[in-house]
């Protein structure tokens, strides 16, 4: 059955409209031929017992004769007597016996009818009469060949529409159902022609505004944001590579040179920049990996009640040896749907990059939003403004500005990246602004619970 079964959209549509067509006028059918073989068959009926009603006239009258003529729509007429003899009958039942009844048919009694010598339908009423020699019995029989007749060609007729209506349907819904789903196989086509290096192509968009065409702008949206993050991939491993590269370079230069010098104060200066560039090495392959790990969580946000106000005491505490002082400022009991460890990695990147090009102080502080509830965190530094050309770019990952590019600062340029990356995944925000106490980076919270 499974093989039997179309596979495609096309044939299975096609074969379903054909099948509820057939169905509907198999049953609309069957109730017409039903309605009218009964009106027909009742036609006939009256005609038979109006004749009927004549022969039990003429009886009651006393003018019976002994051979009766047939009238219109009457195949034969027999009149019985109480006796069971036969009193007057049409011509071509001269020699039969008296008609008796056989048995019961869809309500109607049925007789042996074999002397008429055909085969056809008969419906036979019989009526009861007094004649002045005794009560009598009319035997008037109809004939149904003409209702046969009607009823075989009504079924053909109905049986040829019936198969032109499908054969019609089927056409219709086959041709209707290529059309549309044409676009649908241009898409399907190019899709399954686009590789790896080909995601700048697009499907075909047809026209209007109906299914396939919202289908073929998601399509085109997906390959859009598949581009991008190929791109932003590209670039990522690019920029990796590069940073990599120089510490890598510059490490194999000090230990080579550690390695051969004579003089013990230059090989100790030698190691000293090997272990400085190995540390870095390490941090940045630390992002690397939280990075890494950020981009395949996706859309998962966690959930877990993080008190923002003690996750911003507990990490400025423990940064008692940065080179300039921290304060905090804040209410107690600020708490956000998250991770603590992510979290706190957020603020320590933004005091890293705050005390790096602070001039004396950095500031720390907490509020909540009055008009959406946000928890909303403040860290500002006394350094100087950032370009508004670059305060996109800084988000960029692997991105240093021109005053930060000495490796002596032990930026990365994937901190601030790192934060972004970590506050979206929070559903909230990381923005640069100038304030009367500096640059202030801004991060906005919900405190709302997903979902």
């Amino acid at each position: 059955m499974r093989r039997l079964t179309p596979r495609s959209v096309r044939a299975r549509t096609t074969l379903a409209a054909c099948a509820s067509v057939a169905v509907v006028l198999l049953v609309a059918s069957a109730v017409v031929l039903v309605l009218f073989r009964a009106d027909l068959e009742r036609t006939v009926e009256t005609s038979g017992r109006t004749e009927a009603r004549d022969v039990v006239r003429l009886a009651a009258d006393g003018h019976l004769t002994r051979q009766l003529a047939l009238g219109p729509g009457t195949d034969f007429v027999q009149v019985v007597d109480a006796d069971g003899n036969v009193v007057a009958q049409t011509q071509n039942l001269a020699g039969h016996p008296a008609l008796t009844s056989t048995g019961s048919r869809n309500g109607h009694r049925t007789y042996d009818l074999d002397a008429l010598g055909e085969e056809h339908h008969q419906r036979v009423t019989t009526v009861t009469a007094t004649t002045p020699t005794g009560p009598v019995t009319v035997h008037v029989g109809a004939s149904l060949r003409t209702a046969d007749a009607a009823e075989d060609m009504a079924t053909a007729a109905l049986a040829a529409l019936s198969a032109l209506l499908v054969f019609t349907v089927g056409a219709l819904t086959w041709r209707t159902t290529g059309r549309a789903l044409r676009p649908v196989e241009a898409i399907r086509a190019e899709v399954a022609a686009i590789g790896d290096r080909g995601l700048d192509r697009r499907v075909p968009a047809p026209r209007g505004d109906d299914e396939i065409a919202r289908l073929a702008d998601t399509m085109n949206a997906m390959l859009e944001r598949l581009e991008d993050a190929g791109t932003r991939q590209r670039r990522f491993i690019a920029d990796a590579s590069h940073e990599l590269r120089s510490p890598l370079a510059v490490l194999r230069t000090q230990l080579e040179v550690a390695l051969t010098h004579p003089d013990p104060t230059v090989r100790d200066t030698m190691v000293a920049g090997a272990l400085q560039d190995t540390e870095r090495l390490q941090a940045l392959s630390a992002d690397l990996l939280l990075l890494a790990r950020l981009d395949a969580t996706g859309r998962i946000r966690p959930d877990e009640p993080v008190d923002l106000a003690e996750l911003a005491r507990t990490t400025v505490a423990a940064r008692s040896t940065d080179p300039h002082p921290v304060a905090l400022h804040g209410p107690d009991g600020v708490t956000v749907p998250g991770n603590a460890l992510w979290l706190g990695r957020l603020l320590t990147n933004l005091l890293d990059n705050a005390q790096r090009h602070a001039r004396h102080a950095v500031t720390v502080r907490l509020s909540v939003d009055a008009d959406t509830g946000d928890a909303v965190l403040d860290v500002t530094n006394d350094g100087p403004p950032i370009a508004a050309d670059d305060r996109e770019r800084i988000f960029e990952r692997f991105t240093r500005l021109d005053d930060a590019r000495s490796r002596d600062d032990g930026g990365t340029g994937l901190g601030l990246p790192i934060a972004l990356d970590i506050a979206a995944l929070h559903g909230g925000t990381v923005s640069v602004h100038d304030t009367p106490a500096g640059t202030t980076f801004r991060t906005r919270l919900t405190t709302r619970p997903p979902g």
